[in-house]
């Protein structure tokens, strides 16, 4: 009789250790699943055309690298719905990242420097095509022309009232491109730390200005950006540490390359941008620059 219930147990134990082997071996296969489900999911990503304008003149000499027509933006913004593209913000790329999705053949247009043509020419055009964009401004400027309006389309910047209203608008976001760092003198360019400067200088000079753009905006336009441009696309080695730091949660370069954004945040640091310059079609600069469908 023992030697029986000696049997029957080496049996039950077996059995056991076959049942919590089969269950180490579906565990560690549900784990290999969920890791290729992970590793897919950040490798998944969206490509973002992102355009770099400027200034918006009629006047033809007037045109070239840093100017173009305002009937040039407006074939382009034609162009880009004829395609199917839908114009998004920098607030639907961090969505993005969060987990919301984007339409399917998203594109970014961004305006350097805030001029008042800007307003004048391009927040019309995105109203009548109900498109939308980026505009970040230099904050001394918006200061100046705002304590002193001059409408003059050559040379005159945004008021805080004029950007106010085209960020109330839905269709227009605000970003940051310093407060007075958009300077190539021959001292600083940009944002870039000059000869002898140590990093603790560095960094206070570069946190002030920036945090007093953000200050002026939020306390101007009613919301803090997100999103710092670098001017001339200028930056040294320790900036992009800095500007973390400062909470920003993404950067616009001048490098012109299309930009593949993961659901992990850091993709949105260093986006690059294709220089829209004047002449030639918008087929042209789509198509054969971008190398868009």
């Amino acid at each position: 009789m023992e030697q029986k219930k000696r049997k029957r147990m080496y049996a039950l134990v077996k059995i056991n250790l076959k049942v919590a082997a089969a269950v180490l071996v579906s565990l560690a296969l549900c784990c290999a699943a969920v890791i290729t489900v992970s590793a897919v999911t950040s490798e998944e990503g969206v490509e973002i055309p992102i355009v770099m304008y400027h200034s918006l003149l009629k006047d033809e000499a007037r045109h070239g690298k840093y100017v173009i027509s305002p009937a040039e933006f407006e074939n382009d913004l034609q162009y880009l719905k004829k395609h199917g593209y839908t114009t998004i913000l920098m607030s639907d790329l961090i969505a993005y990242t969060q987990g919301k999705e984007l339409p399917e053949k998203p594109v970014l247009l961004t305006f350097d420097d805030g001029y008042y043509n800007n307003y004048l020419y391009a927040f019309e055009l995105a109203k009548q095509y109900q498109c939308k964009f980026v505009i970040s401004p230099i904050g001394y400027y918006a200061d100046q022309y705002t304590d002193t309006p001059d409408e003059n389309a050559y040379y005159s910047h945004a008021t805080w009232e004029e950007l106010q209203e085209m960020a109330e608008s839905g269709l227009v976001e605000v970003q940051n491109h310093s407060y007075n760092l958009h300077k190539s003198d021959g001292s600083r360019l940009g944002v870039k730390k000059v000869s002898g400067e140590t990093e603790t200088q560095y960094e206070s000079m570069l946190s002030q200005d920036l945090l007093t753009a953000q200050e002026k905006i939020e306390q101007h336009v009613g919301m803090r950006p997100t999103t710092f441009v670098y001017p001339f696309g200028a930056v040294s080695k320790g900036t992009p540490e800095i500007v973390r730091k400062l909470g920003f949660s993404a950067t616009l370069s001048c490098e012109e390359h299309i930009s593949k954004i993961t659901r992990d945040p850091e993709s949105l640091f260093g986006l690059g941008r294709y220089l829209r310059v004047s002449g030639g079609h918008s087929a042209d600069f789509f198509e054969k620059k971008m190398h868009l469908k």
